[in-house]
Formats: C-alpha cells, sequence, structure tokens
C-alpha cells in the first residue's frame, strides 16, 4: 500500500475538527504501542504519546521525574465512547496488578466529571471500584507531549509513508495531529483499520486505476 499525497489530505481534511471530538488519556506501558493500536480504532480522530501523571515540570524522556508515559487520543463520541475505549484500556493489562516503575504504570486521568462517572460506572458493571483496584485513577493536570521521534513511533519507520507526508510539506507538530497519520500508523503496526481502505480508494481515483 502506498498513500498518495492526496489522499492524506484529503482524509485530513474530512476528520472531524477538534471542537466535534472529545478527549481520552490513557497509560499501559511505552506508549508507542498503544498510541497505534488505539489509533487504528473506528472514531478515533487523533492520537498523540507524551507524559503526565506526575509533578515535574517540562519532563523529558530523559528527564521524566514522576510522571508516566501516556496516549491522548481525539474521539468522536458519535462513533466511539468513552466507556468503549475504557474496555479496550481494562483489557490491555491487568487492574489487579501494577508495576513498580511509575514511567510505564497503569493509568487513567479523567478530564471531566462525565468521565469519572463513566469510569465509576464501566467497573461497577464488572464488580470492581476504584478503591479496589491497583491502576491509577487521576484527574488529569497536565499533558506534555512527548519528543518528536516518539510520536507515530512505527509509522516513521516506513519510508513508503512518510514520503507522502513530506511531499505535502507536513511539519512534525502536523504529522502528529494528522488523522491519516494515526490510521496508518495502526495499520504500520499490524493493526487492521477501515480507514485505509478509503486510502486505497483514493489513491486509485487519483491515478486512474479503478
Amino acid at each position: 500500500m502506498k498513500p498518495t499525497p492526496t489522499a492524506i489530505r484529503e482524509y485530513d481534511t474530512q476528520a472531524p475538527p477538534s471542537e466535534m471530538t472529545e478527549t481520552a488519556t490513557f497509560g499501559v506501558g511505552c506508549f508507542w504501542g498503544p498510541d497505534a493500536e488505539f489509533g487504528a480504532l473506528d472514531g478515533v480522530v487523533r492520537t498523540r504519546v507524551g507524559y503526565a501523571g506526575g509533578t515535574k515540570a517540562d519532563p523529558t524522556y530523559h528527564s521524566l521525574g514522576d510522571h508516566t508515559e501516556m496516549f491522548q487520543l481525539d474521539f468522536d463520541p458519535d462513533v466511539v465512547s468513552y466507556t468503549d475505549l475504557l474496555g479496550h484500556v481494562f483489557r490491555s493489562h491487568d487492574p489487579r496488578s501494577q508495576t513498580r516503575k511509575t514511567q510505564y504504570q497503569n493509568i487513567v486521568l479523567t478530564e471531566t466529571a462525565a468521565q469519572q462517572k463513566a469510569l465509576e460506572e464501566f467497573l461497577q458493571t464488572r464488580g470492581l471500584s476504584t478503591d479496589a483496584i491497583d491502576t491509577r485513577i487521576e484527574q488529569l493536570s497536565r499533558f506534555y507531549p512527548a519528543e518528536d521521534y516518539h510520536q507515530k513511533y512505527t509509522l516513521r519507520s516506513k519510508r513508503i509513508f512518510m514520503n507522502a507526508f513530506e511531499e505535502l510539506g507536513y511539519d512534525e507538530a502536523q504529522l502528529r495531529e494528522s488523522p491519516a497519520a494515526a490510521k496508518l500508523n495502526g495499520y504500520a503496526s499490524g493493526h487492521d483499520t477501515a480507514a485505509v481502505d478509503e486510502l486505497k480508494k483514493d489513491r486509485a481515483a487519483e491515478s486512474g486505476d479503478f
């Protein structure tokens, strides 16, 4: 598969704008994997990785302090709910155990009262509570985006994909926030995503190959 710049530009232009999405922030170990996995999900529009959950100002990968590696999602609530995302998060780790290293701990950072309520109801339906699990449950204070080389980590190793973004003139921030990049990062990591079919169709239309 070789997406064209036209296909990427059209996909990004047609994606829901930020005012039509909600944001969710989670940590389940090294952020590269879940960034790709969740980016492939229907309804997830944008992804980014970063640091949160601690008190150190302006953390970096090599000076993380007490922060945890996190991935953040902008999602369309008309397609996928916060509860749906929680289902994926809690299937990806055992909430009754926690890694000792703060950098890779399992954590859910809620941003609104509605998210906190949804989380509590999600746990209750499974016979759990926020006090009875080892997964950290906290309110998001601040999210610090990680260094550029961590964003869309697998995608960056696929020159056939990166050439198209470079031809478009995308800078690092645009690549990080690109809906097409989120989907292609998931695809490059081995996750199925319906968006890839859309990019293929656009490519066929551009090339005249139907």
